[in-house]
């Protein structure tokens, strides 16, 4: 796993060498720093001055694809020009693309249910938000006592177990988070691969990610020649090929890229 500014020159110069690039980021652990609140994961004003310049550039279609819900994204990131691509690409818009995936929207019933036995069961918790983005559920517990976090991953566990058996619905686990959404054949990997065609002329892509949920799209990026950037400490096994420590080195990145554009 190389340090992708330790390498900057090369891989300057393939960016160079493309015609288009497709620029992808995660939002939170990614873009911003990971915080206990998700309402306070605030863009810099200087990422975002970057994000819309870059993103004004022809060579480049810049957009986030996150597990946020779309609204939550358009608030936060209010950047002119981008693809916002929302509930890991459920629902994705921008780029001429207007797309909502059929499964998630049928399977908004079903998350309401397992929300209300969520709220019921965790009440007592403190810290825990149960946050219903239309469609996916997250249960967030990054501010709950250390003696109960367990309690909270097996609530939910027990909870989302009988729809999980019906096929319903799935869990993935992110940094003290639960995500439970739709049992569908979906993920980060294909809305970016959806993005990507959508682009038509195959652009280079690239993707910045933090998490276990943006591993499906670090490997469809490298299968289409790509670069894929974790961002946090360098691990074994790590699908993506390159890393940054940090959203700072993130935010550095972005500068050097408009530098060179």
């Amino acid at each position: 796993m190389a340090h992708l500014l330790n390498i900057w020159p090369s891989v300057s110069a393939r960016l160079r060498r493309a015609d288009s690039v497709l620029l992808l980021f995660d939002y939170d652990g990614t873009l911003t720093p990971i915080v206990q609140r998700p309402e306070d994961a605030l863009l810099s004003d200087e990422v975002r001055g970057l994000l819309a310049s870059l993103a004004a550039l022809p060579r480049y279609v810049v957009g986030i694809v996150s597990g946020r819900s779309l609204p939550d994204l358009h608030q936060l990131a209010n950047v002119p020009g981008l693809v916002h691509a929302g509930n890991h690409g459920m629902e994705i818009r921008g780029h001429g693309i207007e797309f909502t995936h059929p499964g998630a929207v049928a399977a908004r019933a079903t998350l309401d249910i397992a929300e209300s036995l969520l709220l019921e069961t965790l009440a007592d918790i403190p810290g825990v938000i149960v946050e219903h983005k239309g469609l996916t559920l997250t249960v967030h517990y990054r501010a709950v006592s250390g003696d109960r976090i367990s309690e909270v991953e097996s609530a939910v566990s027990a909870i989302a177990s009988p729809f999980v058996d019906r096929a319903e619905l799935r869990l993935t686990k992110g940094k003290k988070v639960v995500e439970v959404r739709p049992a569908i054949p979906w993920d980060k990997g294909k809305a970016i691969e959806r993005i990507w065609e959508e682009c038509g002329d195959r652009p280079l892509p690239v993707y910045f990610g933090d998490d276990r949920t943006d591993e499906d799209g670090f490997r469809v990026v490298q299968d289409r020649g790509g670069i894929a950037v974790f961002v946090g400490a360098a691990r074994e096994g790590a699908v993506a090929l390159h890393q940054l420590d940090s959203p700072a080195e993130v935010a550095e990145t972005l500068r050097l890229l408009l530098d060179d554009s």
